[in-house]
């Protein structure tokens, strides 16, 4: 299985930030150790072009985030500190992406160590989130007519507010997001299809309630991508996220989705969206499952 990861997917923006920016260094570390990913199969990304994020994000915000010319309402927005580091980071995660995409319609699936930035929007970031890493994938594949119909599938506690915005207008788009009703963000423009879930909802209704939109979707729609966030934000030993998954419930979550995108022979690409774990080696644990999982079902 390849994935993307580069060394500059790490940007200095604090010891005491509660954004864990050293999961992606850790992640590559225990996978490439544990033989999850052989280091071979690690392709490292330049960075993704103003002419490929201009299809989503405006010149406006490019040449502010490039240059750190952020106001302050923009960068609380953001909720992290601007250096030129993250703004490169930002740009190799795209195309993180971008090449993970590509990898998943050569190979059947393929992931990258970084992306699922869901909440940036065109013309500025927020939640963590610098760009919208998944809709310019996807726009990219489009306009080179790799592909026509995506799928995503967002599984980050967090509604994945910025990738439904952007696609509302594109039937071709599938945006699913699964979340907790009652969490960030507060103004949750609509998906295709949200099911938002109440604190404390626990493996079994969780898992059942994706199981139930899964079959849904695909029951109806084809698409000739899949893209899926596997945020581990719902964990309840997470910072954020209330809806108390257990990390076997967590595990039994990446096989439901994994299995049921390799059963439809769907090309399937892997990210790692948010995870607020109490420690870097937990978010790297329970990041893990989702590379452990599809090892697991595409052998």
């Amino acid at each position: 299985m390849r994935v993307s990861y580069a060394p500059g997917y790490f940007a200095p923006i604090g010891e005491d930030h509660v954004f864990p920016m050293r999961k992606f260094e850790g992640l590559y570390r225990y996978l490439t150790e544990e033989n999850i990913v052989a280091a071979s199969d690690v392709i490292a990304p330049r960075m993704a072009s103003h002419d490929v994020l201009i299809q989503v994000h405006t010149n406006r915000y490019l040449d502010t985030i490039w240059n750190g010319n952020l106001q302050k309402k923009e960068a609380r927005r953001l909720g992290l500190p601007w250096t030129k580091e993250l703004a490169i980071r930002s740009r190799l995660a795209v195309q993180g992406t971008i090449n993970a995409c590509l990898m998943a319609l050569e190979d059947g699936v393929a992931g990258n160590m970084a992306g699922g930035t869901h909440h940036a929007m065109p013309d500025g970031g927020e939640g963590f989130c610098v760009f919208n890493d998944v809709a310019v994938a996807v726009k990219t594949l489009k306009r080179a007519m790799w592909i026509k119909r995506a799928l995503i599938i967002d599984c980050d506690v967090h509604q994945g507010n910025g990738t439904a915005a952007i696609f509302a207008d594109d039937p071709d788009v599938f945006t699913f997001s699964i979340h907790g009703a009652k969490n960030y963000p507060f103004v949750k423009p609509p998906s295709d299809l949200d099911v938002g879930l109440p604190d404390k909802t626990g493996d079994s209704k969780y898992l059942k309630a994706l199981g139930d939109a899964l079959d849904s979707i695909l029951s109806t729609f084809i698409p000739d991508i899949v893209i899926y966030l596997g945020g581990i934000d719902p964990l309840e030993t997470d910072h954020f996220g209330r809806l108390s998954l257990s990390l076997k419930g967590l595990k039994q979550r990446e096989e439901l989705v994994i299995k049921t995108i390799r059963d439809k022979n769907y090309p399937l690409v892997l990210l790692l969206s948010g995870g607020y774990a109490p420690t870097v080696k937990d978010t790297v644990l329970a990041h893990a499952q989702m590379f452990i999982a599809a090892r697991k079902i595409y052998g």
